[in-house]
């Protein structure tokens, strides 16, 4: 029985804001053996730049550019009839940094199946993109599993490009080049600001959003950990009996990006909430069956609980 992946066409998203070097990084790859293994190749251009590709230094012929002029071409019945057409058995997207990526995921094929997520950031200028339009690096940082600084000037401290990254982002590997040449990995440790491995986890107020992001990204870590925090206590009738909503408003960009995230609570009848309020609890993380997603996902059984007093911060944040 043939493997259910061969029906599907990998795609590689390589995303940043205009110049932020996203061509040259793809026409390297290509040029690369390891990278260019001789799959037929479709090249999706969604942002033309200064640099254009240079087919002739790609020993692969199967390569196939197509310039998206348009963010509307990108539906599922155009990006089939073009994958048909071209035969191509692979997909690489040059993104165009002000487009937004869940706009793309949702107007992808079926068939089409997203391999990897690369941000090429431009040292220079992420900075001030960062300040300016926050919601967009946020939405380029916060799917990709690599971010490629170029452009950093020699001697940089790269600290603060780091922990932008790492507040959105702690899984990604993130690779600096200096304008000399060198290419250097961030080995940069980043302990939480909590021990995972204490018996119970006690959580500072301020710390509430970097622990729902990671347990959210490895729910394993948790699994059956004692945990202490505050958060809001919300009524939900569609969860099952005894079950409330348990969370915070996190803001991860702006103030107008800003949603309450929460995992379902589980206690009795006594102590079920009848309204939105703050609480204490303590609790043990299990994973559970979300009959609303239709699959297992971090949940909290309730072993105390009790009111509290908003925290100084109500809003969480990641810094």
């Amino acid at each position: 029985m043939p493997n259910q992946e061969e029906s599907f066409i990998p795609v590689y998203l390589f995303q940043g804001f205009l110049e932020a070097g996203k061509t040259k990084f793809i026409q390297e790859s290509m040029e690369d053996p390891k990278f260019a293994t001789g799959e037929r190749t479709l090249i999706l251009v969604c942002e033309e730049g200064e640099v254009e590709y240079d087919l002739s230094r790609i020993k692969q012929k199967d390569v196939f550019i197509h310039v998206v002029e348009d963010e509307s071409e990108l539906n599922p019945e155009f990006l089939s009839r073009l994958t048909e057409e071209t035969g191509a058995e692979r997909v690489i997207i040059e993104y165009n940094g002000m487009w937004q990526i869940a706009d793309l995921i949702q107007n992808t094929p079926d068939d089409w199946m997203l391999y990897q997520v690369v941000t090429l950031a431009d040292a220079s200028t992420f900075l001030v993109y960062n300040g300016n339009m926050r919601n967009l690096v946020v939405d380029k940082l916060d799917v990709c599993e690599l971010v490629f600084f170029n452009r950093v000037p020699v001697g940089a401290d790269v600290e603060e490009y780091h922990q932008i990254v790492r507040a959105l982002n702690r899984r990604c590997q993130i690779y600096y080049e200096f304008t000399d040449g060198r290419v250097m990995y961030d080995d940069i440790e980043d302990p939480l600001p909590f021990d995972v491995e204490a018996d119970e986890i006690e959580l500072a107020d301020q710390d509430f959003a970097l622990w729902f992001r990671d347990m959210m990204d490895e729910p394993k870590k948790y699994l059956n950990k004692t945990m202490k925090f505050k958060a809001m206590a919300v009524p939900n009738s569609r969860l099952p009996k005894n079950s409330f909503a348990l969370g915070r408003k996190i803001m991860t960009c702006c103030i107008d990006d800003t949603q309450f995230y929460w995992i379902a609570a589980q206690t009795d009848a006594a102590h079920m909430p009848t309204q939105n309020c703050w609480v204490q609890v303590t609790g043990v993380i299990q994973m559970k069956k979300n009959y609303l997603k239709h699959q297992n996902v971090p949940s909290i059984v309730i072993q105390d609980i009790k009111p509290a007093e908003p925290p100084e911060q109500e809003i969480a944040t990641f810094y």
